[in-house]
């Protein structure tokens, strides 16, 4: 697995967006592309730091998200949290991390947002998404 070298430009949310992508009711719709190049969409819980720039997926290396971007790293993903007629999408690349301290921080964000602790699983690794594209609606 390989650690994200990229360091995402400066992003700039409005104060809508970043409150609605810091709810911590939501849940994304968080899309890869599998090696046959057909997408896999999978509900997600994620945190979002707008000053890094890095949206954070936690998962294991086994899940089929976490191994579509190990089959191709640097991949675009999109994370897409939905609530009736208000979006944001968030686009980037993806980059799955084992640095340990890198998933504490991952899972140190994830309980601030969630009230709780992530699960724990062995083989746990944290998706860094290096986000360079926001897209919202009625926010």
């Amino acid at each position: 697995m390989s650690l994200s070298k990229q360091r995402p430009a400066a992003l700039t949310v409005s104060p809508s967006v970043e409150a609605f992508l810091n709810d911590a009711q939501y849940v994304a719709a968080f899309t890869t592309i599998r090696p046959d190049g057909t997408l896999h969409v999978a509900p997600v819980r994620f945190t979002w730091d707008v000053a890094a720039g890095l949206a954070r997926v936690m998962t294991v290396a086994s899940s089929r998200k976490a191994r579509n971007l190990l089959a191709a790293p640097g991949s675009r993903v999109a994370l897409c949290q939905v609530q009736d007629f208000t979006w944001v999408t968030l686009e980037g690349t993806a980059t799955v991390v084992e640095d340990p301290a890198r998933i504490v921080l991952g899972a140190k964000l994830y309980a601030k947002r969630y009230w709780s602790a992530p699960p724990n699983p062995p083989g746990r690794v944290v998706i860094e998404i290096a986000v360079d594209k926001v897209l919202s609606l009625n926010t």
